[in-house]
């Protein structure tokens, strides 16, 4: 997998050499957050939280909003790693943190893998020549980077390798230590720092570990969809693509070849290989029902790939929505009835008919009246009509359902709902 980064600093997204100087500054993280996920879960570090002068908290929210995140940076106890999650993070980076000055603070670590789940947990080693540094990599614990990764393994599901010596230099990174740290772990491995062509992207797949980059994207030294096809097992020449739409309907099965690949991410269109005929195609190129990209994801043996994709019209030659059947109803696909409607009204449809002020007050009126229900198939009856009007609700705010879900996930694995003053930010 590859792992865009975001370093955050006074807001802006940036980059440093060796952990100190700043080499670029981008001020629009939020519209990188977007794009770097058509590519993989994007890693976002905190740097004025690392290095104490400040935090970022309210950006990282609103960068977990639109992205799949990895978050570190300054988390240096339990309660922000929960905060951390709660902001809406996948996962949670820790490295100082992690270790004493004699080796893995495993109390530490064992109260925060029981307060998120061990499979949230990342634990990020930095290493210069081979020796564990903390606190922004300027204290050496004496620890070699061999001696931690078992006990780590007890309580984190993923490890962040960095060779320091590398990072933020671009000029190639230490195979022979990624390769033994990746030989000793069981869990996951991600490695950072000084990964600058392709074929170092691919050497590194290789071992199963996955890539994070940073200043090779931000300079234009390496382009996402170079790396993430550098990522990818082509040995068998074709690799299987599922693709599926935003409910996670399974659409389509198809072949991409490195070249169909490449032309997915330029155009932005879903391309494949068509084995019978032997040539790439573009969805949809004749018949119109076009597969817009939206994100771009690989197995765990990177042999096989799934796109994401918004379908225009029906995916099969058949007719049907799907190739395994017809479409399955989903509160994504009543919304869009539901856009479309509101963006071309049609002679007597109701749902363009309400007014905004009556959409709330039929909101209100039907949650009333589940409230009310005093038989089961009441309750089904009035929460289908809660059901309804919220998404139209939704709809004429502009409120996306994945924004919904994304508040709701946040909420599950955070434990908690936001305190009413967070309400609106």
């Amino acid at each position: 997998m590859i792992i865009p980064s975001i370093d955050l600093s006074d807001g802006k997204a940036v980059q440093l050499r060796q952990g100190r100087e700043k080499a670029l500054e981008r001020d629009d993280p939020i519209a990188l957050a977007r794009e770097f996920d058509r590519y993989g879960e994007v890693a976002v570090i905190d740097l004025d939280a690392a290095f104490g002068t400040g935090d970022n908290e309210p950006l990282v929210r609103q960068l977990c909003a639109v992205a799949d995140c990895r978050v570190g940076g300054g988390v240096r106890s339990v309660e922000k790693a929960v905060r951390t999650i709660g902001a809406g993070a996948g996962k949670v980076i820790v490295g100082t943190r992690a270790f004493t000055s004699t080796g893995v603070d495993e109390a530490f670590l064992r109260e925060l893998a029981h307060a998120v789940g061990r499979e949230k947990v990342i634990v990020a080693i930095d290493a210069y020549k081979g020796e564990v540094v903390t606190k922004g990599w300027r204290h050496r614990t004496g620890l070699s980077v061999v001696e931690v990764i078992e006990p780590l393994q007890a309580y984190a599901g993923e490890l962040l390798f960095t060779c320091v010596e590398h990072e933020g230099l671009m000029q190639g990174t230490d195979f022979d230590l990624i390769r033994e740290v990746v030989g000793r772990a069981h869990i996951p491995v991600t490695v950072a720092g000084g990964i600058a062509s392709p074929d170092e992207v691919a050497r590194i797949s290789t071992l199963n570990a996955h890539v994070q980059l940073g200043m090779a994207i931000y300079t234009g030294t390496m382009s996402l969809p170079v790396a993430f096809s550098a990522a990818v097992n082509w040995s068998s020449g074709l690799v299987p693509t599922i693709a599926c739409d935003q409910s996670g309907q399974v659409l389509m099965l198809a072949y991409s070849s490195r070249e169909s690949l490449e032309r997915t991410f330029a155009t932005g269109n879903a391309c494949y290989f068509s084995r019978s005929r032997q040539e790439i195609w573009m969805k949809g190129e004749s018949s119109g029902n076009v597969q817009r990209l939206l994100r771009a994801r690989m197995d765990c043996d990177r042999d096989a790939l799934l796109f994401t994709v918004a379908q225009h019209a029906v995916a099969c030659h058949t007719g049907n929505y799907s190739c395994f059947g017809g479409r399955r109803f989903s509160l994504e696909e009543l919304q869009e009835v539901v856009l479309s409607r509101l963006a071309n009204p049609m002679p007597g449809s109701y749902t363009a008919g309400l007014s905004d002020a009556e959409v709330r007050a039929k909101l209100l009126e039907e949650v009333g009246e589940v409230v009310d229900a005093e038989t089961r198939d009441e309750i089904v009856w009035e929460a289908a009509d809660v059901l309804y009007f919220l998404t139209v609700l939704l709809a004429r705010e502009k409120v996306s359902l994945e924004e919904v879900f994304r508040e709701l996930r946040r909420r599950r694995f955070s434990g908690r709902r936001p305190a009413k003053r967070d309400k609106g930010n």
